[in-house]
């Protein structure tokens, strides 16, 4: 909310203070520890074969398997697929649960009708829809990006209900005294405060959606995708590729991870600017 307020005059910085904030800032590689770590005991115990069995392959030969399918493009093809379902099944996901959600929160009439309903369907694992998505929608992509799209709905319409329902009262009461409307105050106070809890949703959402992905190419095993990656060198006992998947799934997810955090950050930041 926009309030006039008079503005005390800041003194200036000191110039130890500048001098301190100039500094550019040093980058903490102390995540990357446990993987440097764990990377190098495998390929320690790979070097000195004290496992000698197929189940341990070294880090030497997934290279050569990575190096292998990113030449011939099947690693390409196989995450560009899984990422277009995860991108379609959270859009269409996250829309839906954010009209849900904002309907639950903001009516209440919906809240009292739809609301228990609601709270039933959440409690249904994910993957007890699957036999029935096959059934209406097959084993192709549709029914992937359905199966995705139940993923990233229920977070997304749980925290924008919680949101709203969070937002404290005396901002309700301030807006109506103001003479505020109904649409500038979802618009100036209840949106504003309960955007963090929506980035919630939505940033759970993108995670539960690309682990969603990985389990529907692995139950909906039709087209192409990390999953079926997976599958594939499962079966034909290939744990060089299997650990190359695995490896290709964190580090997405990871990458993931990373650009929802920034985009949070620069939304409520540009946020918190604009209501200054």
């Amino acid at each position: 909310m926009k309030f006039s307020r008079e503005r005390k005059a800041v003194p200036p910085v000191c110039s130890c203070e500048a001098a301190v904030e100039a500094r550019p800032r040093r980058i903490d590689l102390r995540g990357v520890a446990l993987p440097i770590v764990a990377v190098a005991l495998w390929w320690a115990l790979s070097a000195a074969h004290l496992v000698k069995s197929g189940l341990l392959v070294s880090p030497a030969d997934v290279l050569r398997t990575a190096y292998e399918q990113i030449g011939s493009g099947a690693l390409v093809r196989a995450l560009s697929a899984s990422l277009a379902r995860e991108a379609c099944g959270f859009v269409i996901g996250a829309s839906a649960g954010l009209l849900l959600g904002g309907t639950l929160g903001l009516s209440r009439i919906a809240a009292r009708i739809v609301g228990p309903s609601f709270d039933t369907f959440k409690q249904i694992s994910l993957f007890a829809w699957i036999p029935l998505i096959s059934v209406w929608f097959g084993l192709g992509d549709a029914a992937k990006v359905v199966f995705l799209s139940l993923a990233a709905l229920l977070p997304v319409a749980a925290h924008t209900c919680d949101g709203i329902h969070a937002v404290p009262r005396k901002y309700v009461e301030l807006a109506h005294a103001l003479r505020y409307s109904r649409l500038q105050l979802v618009r100036h106070v209840l949106l504003p405060a309960a955007l963090p809890s929506i980035f919630t949703g939505l940033y759970l959402a993108l995670i539960y959606s690309w682990l969603a992905t990985l389990g529907a190419e692995y139950l909906l095993v039709a087209g192409s995708g990390i999953g079926n990656l997976l599958i594939d060198g499962s079966e034909q006992f290939r744990m060089d590729l299997v650990l190359l998947g695995i490896v290709v799934v964190g580090a997405t997810g990871w990458a993931l991870n990373a650009i929802a955090r920034r985009v949070e950050r620069a939304v409520l930041s540009r946020l918190h600017i604009s209501n200054q």
